[in-house]
């Protein structure tokens, strides 16, 4: 799995042009699966992301994690973070079929879910979404799971 975590200000979703979710002072977190990503890939990626410490401290200190300023988060599927760029146009053939990632995706969002954040919003897998993210430095950190789990 890969993820690219924005530290925002403020985020939202548009799906098929009118269901809106949005966030607060948070993390947008756009998640793509590949093949042979599998439960205990989306478990480390939800510890990782939850516990990152991206946010300021008192101090103005880069020392605290979501948890810590009791931050919201905004996760969007996005197949082409595993695209491949050879030529002049992507392939998507790293990313995982549409039934095994969605699969991959809902556990990952579930596993967030049950993390005790204050606020968990989500696009929908396969959908149509207009993101509007408001990056807070801007801070963004690309993480991929470790390979062979």
């Amino acid at each position: 799995m890969r993820i690219v975590i924005q530290r925002v200000k403020r985020s939202s979703v548009i799906i098929n042009g009118n269901e809106k979710r949005e966030i607060n002072q948070g993390m947008c977190v756009l998640i793509g699966v590949t093949h042979g990503d599998t439960e205990k890939s989306a478990d480390w990626l939800a510890d990782k992301m939850v516990n990152l410490r991206i946010f300021a401290d008192d101090e103005g200190k880069i020392n605290l994690s979501l948890k810590d300023i009791d931050g919201e988060i905004l996760l969007v599927s996005q197949f082409s973070l595993y695209a491949t760029t050879k030529g002049r146009r992507p392939g998507f053939t790293d990313a995982a079929k549409p039934d095994e990632a969605e699969r991959i995706y809902n556990y990952f969002v579930e596993k967030v879910k049950s993390m005790g954040l204050k606020k968990v919003s989500c696009g929908e897998f396969g959908a149509d979404m207009e993101v509007e993210i408001i990056n807070d430095g801007p801070l963004t950190f690309i993480i991929d799971s470790p390979k062979g789990d």
